[in-house]
């Protein structure tokens, strides 16, 4: 069984559960601002709804292009993490990843553009 994840921009979450490359089912909610908390439990709760445990998945595959920084870190930074702690490969959507080591590789993100996350928004008092 193979997990999709895919945060494509500050709105949307998109994650999936695939079988020999067929959609069991996938899920698209709105989390303006929260993917953070919410991508987790919803992956959670896709798999609870298909009768699949974590130790089920094989294979996760991530977006790694973007127009959101965060968003795409956000699920870059959970593929990542799920894929290093089952001891499975994660991909990008197409299938390619950066090995570390023989028995561990991440998807890197790839922005449009240079993050500004240096800049506050307001001067605090």
């Amino acid at each position: 069984m193979e997990l999709i994840i895919n945060t494509p921009d500050q709105e949307r979450v998109v994650v999936s559960v695939a079988d020999k490359g067929k959609v069991i089912e996938k899920k698209e909610f709105r989390a303006k601002y929260e993917q953070a908390e919410k991508l987790l439990p919803s992956i959670d709760k896709l798999l609870k709804n298909n009768n699949f445990k974590l130790t089920d998945i094989k294979n996760i595959k991530v977006n790694d292009k973007g127009k959101s920084f965060s968003a795409l870190r956000i699920g870059i930074a959970t593929a990542n993490a799920l894929g290093y702690a089952l001891n499975i490969p994660v991909t990008n959507l197409k299938g390619k990843s950066e090995e570390i080591s023989n028995k561990f590789s991440l998807v890197r993100p790839k922005y449009n553009k240079k993050p500004n996350i240096t800049q506050g928004k307001s001067k605090i008092n």
